[in-house]
This record gives C-alpha cells, structure tokens and sequence, in this order.
C-alpha cells in the first residue's frame, strides 16, 4: 500500500487488551471493526440454546478477522473470546469506511484476503463431506501447522497450541473419538501429545493420511 495509507491505517488502529475468557463479541453484535492478534489466541465459536459449541478457528498471532461484518455492515455470524492473556489490534470500522470512501481503489487489497478465506471454507466443507474422521483430523492438523489463517507464508509448525477438546469442537465429534485416533498415531511416531499441544513429528504421513480414499 501507499505510505501515506499505511499511516492513516496505523494510526487509527488502537490496542485492546482481554484476560482470559473474556468475550470480544457476541454473535449477532454490531461490527465494531476489524481485529489482528498480536498477542494470546481468539476462539471463534458458534454455540447452540442447548449449550453445544462448535469452534470454527482459532485466531492466533498475526491473524487478522472480523473483515465481512466490517465491509458488509451486518452483524457478527460468530462470537469470539479470549484464550489465555491476549493483545489486539483494532481497526475501528467507521474510520476504515471514511478511508476506503476516499480511497476506492483499496478495496482490491481486500481481494486476496477474502479470495482465502472462501477457499478455506470450501476446503473445510468439502472435507465434513467427503472424509473420514482420521482423514479430517490429518487434514484439520495440516491446516493449523501451515498457519493458512495467517495466510500461509511461513514455514510449517511441528508444535501445535491444541487441545484435544479444541480438536473434537472443530470436527464436532467427541474428544475420546480424537484421543483414540491421536493415541494410534502417537504409538506409530506420528506424532507426539502433550498438555494443551501436540507435536506433529512426521508431517508427509499426515499429507497421505489427508487424502481421501
């Protein structure tokens, strides 16, 4: 972008600090901006009257949400809430409006985030659809450990900041299902489990336990 943008971006942008758990949206509240983790993890999550959850990312460092409901204007499809201490960057939606306003032709560097996001979603469909369980797992365990929230450009992770429990949110299956999995993997040097994290020790493995069929 210009410089001139780029300093207009950053100085309307301010820090917004959430301890633990604490919410930073409803589902269906007003967008209030655009965020960027620079600290912690963001669980984005949609949960139902009875008290079901289904956590649909995790927004760890250098991940930026929030950008439909600000460009769109409507309200949040999701909540969000603070997993562990966490640090944002909030680019409020009034002033970000007023600048694309001014400037129309920064809408196109909005393109490509958006382009990614769509493919991600329709990969995550496709696999509910067509894969098994294990084959989800792989695939979902790739996907964190290539940081495509983030946009894929660094080089792939070995540890992961997951849970067990965050892992059977995702895929919407039990927790004793994906420990039954990730102990058979564990025992043939797949990978290795701790607290909180799992450590994938052989990534090509996990590529071919990805494909279907």
């Amino acid at each position: 972008m210009p410089e001139d943008i780029l300093t207009a971006l950053v100085e309307m942008m301010h820090v917004r600090h959430l301890p633990d758990r604490a919410r930073l949206h409803d589902k269906g509240a007003p967008p209030e901006g655009m965020y960027a983790v620079v600290r912690g993890c963001i669980r984005v999550s949609s949960s139902t009257r009875d008290g079901r959850e289904a956590l649909l990312a995790l927004m760890e460092p250098g991940c930026w949400f929030g950008e439909s409901s600000l460009l769109e204007g409507l309200p949040r499809a999701y909540q969000a809430d603070a997993q562990g201490d966490s640090e944002l960057l909030v680019m409020p939606r009034a002033q970000l409006n007023a600048l694309l306003e001014s400037r129309p032709e920064l809408y196109r560097h909005f393109i490509p985030f958006l382009c990614q996001r769509i493919r991600l979603s329709t990969l995550l469909l496709e696999g509910n659809a067509l894969l098994s369980l294990e084959e989800r797992l792989a695939s979902r365990l790739l996907l964190l450990a290539q940081n495509v929230l983030q946009g894929g450009t660094d080089e792939p992770r070995h540890t992961l900041g997951v849970s067990q429990e965050n892992l059977s949110q995702m895929l919407g299956t039990s927790r004793q299902s994906i420990n039954k999995v990730l102990k058979e993997w564990e025992q043939n040097g797949l990978i290795q489990r701790h607290y909180g994290s799992i450590t994938l020790c052989d990534l090509s493995a996990l590529e071919r336990l990805s494909m279907p069929g």
